[in-house]
């Protein structure tokens, strides 16, 4: 692209005769599909890289979310269990089995 900009500038500024600029002109404009092509088909590659790259980075924060949704899980789950069992324990001690009266 930057090519085809510096081609044009030079055939603009440079002194020809008008004949000589008009076919430079007409070969540069030849070549505007191709560079086109050229242009659309590095971008295509450049936006797929990124979409795999984009991709790869999406699954890696989905994995490392799910790890951190386990390990919230399984700690809520043993905050509970350490929760009850104090309470658990509390109870024994005000209802033993063997009634007051019989010790």
């Amino acid at each position: 692209m930057g090519g085809a900009v510096g081609t044009i500038a030079g055939l603009l500024i440079a002194p020809r005769k008008g004949r000589d600029t008009r076919q430079l002109l007409k070969k540069s404009a030849d070549a505007l599909p191709d560079l086109a092509e050229d242009l659309s088909t590095s971008v295509q590659l450049q936006a797929d890289r990124l979409s795999e790259s984009a991709l790869r980075n999406w699954d890696g924060t989905l994995a490392r979310l799910r790890e951190a949704i386990a390990a919230g899980v399984e700690a809520s789950g043993q905050e509970r269990m350490e929760l009850q069992q104090p309470s658990n324990e509390t109870q024994a001690a005000s209802n033993p089995s063997v009634p007051d009266n019989k010790l």
